[in-house]
């Protein structure tokens, strides 16, 4: 079995965790949506070389909650449409209150 070379994440991405003891096999959707949420380019090049386009994909069509932004990257990513993205549904379903 291959042995990956654990990706190399900005600290400031996990800054309320102890960095040095993430698991990145076993918290792998944390750290995706993480990364996602939070990364730069490289962070997202790192992700997409560690865990692969179809586990990438597969968590975070599945993700509770991401920004609007990370949601039109991984949609224009992964070419497949927005409302695939089960947080963009679920925000659509829950509009927010208006400001006046």
């Amino acid at each position: 079995m291959e042995v990956k070379a654990k990706p190399v994440f900005q600290k400031r991405i996990f800054w309320d965790i102890d960095f040095d003891k993430l698991d990145y096999d076993a918290k792998a959707r944390f750290v995706i949506e993480r990364v996602f949420e939070r990364g730069d380019v490289e962070d997202i090049r790192q992700c997409r070389r560690y865990y692969g386009d179809d586990t990438i994909k597969g968590v975070l069509v599945s993700a509770k909650w991401l920004p609007l932004k990370s949601i039109h990257l991984a949609s224009a990513i992964f070419n497949n449409k927005i409302t695939d993205y089960r947080c963009y549904t679920a925000a659509l379903s829950n509009p927010a209150h208006w400001t006046y």
